[in-house]
């Protein structure tokens, strides 16, 4: 055998020995960062005080106290959750996360049942802000703790997912450092991840189907990075986004002033195109006009056909309407009483310009007694928006009043 064969045998050998030396020590590190990351919350865990045997666990919002207790999402030590297939996907195996998790607790040692929520924790943003971090209280939130820094290249199969509701990405540079919006052209490296699904919008709750696939998508990308992954429990939040649905629901009002024409008189699509841009009104592509703040950008209120047909340029040219219809969509508009005087003086300058009538829904005159009637009922839904933990105009409010 000659020098050079053996020496290819041995340095062969020397590079196996060294990938095996390097998967080692890329495994203890591994290690190392979990324990380092999940351990405070297993401490935590253990020491909260112990649930009444056989408790039945209601689905809730999250307060201020469990928003602020540890990682967006975090669930307490216990047994590891199992995540079935997606309803309708009988050919699926069952899901199991494939990397480290913190886990669900046992049974027996669920927390006691909790009323059922009537709001969420103050936050969210101020109306005109853009909301650069997770918000735990209307979105499920699933964080990855990569071995090592990874960039938005890495993340690209869930920066492009689509599951049916509002999905961000966020990031950190260091531990401890503010959450940064992600998008496919962000620089940068990034030690931890939050991906976030909003829990409800004016489309309903996210179903279950929606949440296992959202954990199916994140825990798939986990062991590319390869990173450690903080799972919520799929059937929790289901109950969560269905409480949330109802809380909005409760508090989700629309105030309309009708304009229309007596004696079956109507009004050109022209004529009206031009009254509604002269008055600061522009055609959206929805099929309506309508009033922006130009210092926020923010629609204001809209101005609509009184017939269940959208304006177009079209049908503005060819066609005519008999009213409209000025609509204040109280919760993603900021100071909604004021708005709501703006729209009060811009439907009563469009009656006087079209000779036509101030009506309500059932066709009654409003004069100024019903006007302000109407604007405490404006008021008092902006309270109860508020009271809830929403403030209208807000990204928070913007994100679960919205398609």
């Amino acid at each position: 055998m000659s020098p050079l064969q053996l020496g290819l045998i041995v340095g062969g050998i020397l590079l196996v020995v060294g990938v095996l030396v390097y998967n080692w020590w890329q495994e203890r590190r591994v290690r190392r960062r979990i324990v380092a990351t999940f351990g405070g919350a297993k401490a935590a865990a253990a020491k909260a005080p112990e649930a009444p045997a056989g408790g039945r666990v209601e689905p809730t919002l999250r307060t201020d106290g469990a928003a602020a207790g540890g990682a967006p999402g975090a669930l307490p030590a216990g047994a590891a959750p199992a995540f079935r297939p997606a309803a309708g996907d009988e050919s699926a195996p069952p899901f199991a996360v494939p990397m480290d998790v913190v886990p669900q607790p046992p049974a027996d040692e669920a927390p006691a049942p909790a009323e059922p929520p009537t709001a969420i924790a103050r936050g969210g943003g101020t109306p005109g802000s853009s909301l650069r971090e997770p918000d735990p209280e209307i979105e499920c939130v699933i964080t990855l703790q990569p071995a090592k820094p990874v960039g938005v290249g890495s993340l690209a199969a869930g920066l492009h997912a689509r599951m049916g509701k509002r999905l961000r990405w966020f990031g950190r540079t260091q531990p401890d450092a503010a959450w940064q919006a992600l998008a496919s052209d962000t620089r940068g490296e990034f030690v931890e991840v939050a991906a976030c699904l909003l829990l409800a919008d004016r489309n309903g709750a996210a179903s279950r189907a929606q949440l296992d696939t959202f954990v199916r998508v994140i825990g798939e990308l986990a062991p590319l990075l390869p990173a450690a992954m903080s799972v919520p429990d799929a059937g929790a939040e289901t109950g969560r986004a269905e409480a949330l649905d109802r809380l909005c629901a409760d508090v989700d009002v629309q105030i309309g002033l009708t304009v229309v024409k007596q004696d079956a008189a109507s009004i050109p699509g022209t004529k009206l195109r031009g009254i509604a841009e002269a008055a600061g009104f522009r055609l959206a592509s929805g099929g309506r006009f309508e009033l922006v703040q130009e210092d926020t950008g923010a629609v204001l209120y809209t101005l609509q056909n009184l017939r269940n047909e959208p304006f177009t340029v079209d049908t503005l040219r060819l066609s005519a309407t008999n009213g409209v219809v000025l609509v204040l969509d109280v919760p993603r508009v900021a100071d909604p009483a004021r708005a709501f005087d703006q729209m009060k003086l811009a439907a009563r300058r469009l009656a006087q310009t079209l000779g036509a009538e101030l009506v309500d829904d059932n066709r009654r005159l409003l004069d100024d007694a019903a006007l302000a009637a109407i604007r405490r009922q404006v008021e008092a839904a902006a309270t109860a928006l508020r009271e809830c933990g929403i403030e209208p105009g807000s990204p928070r409010a913007l994100a679960l009043f919205g398609a």
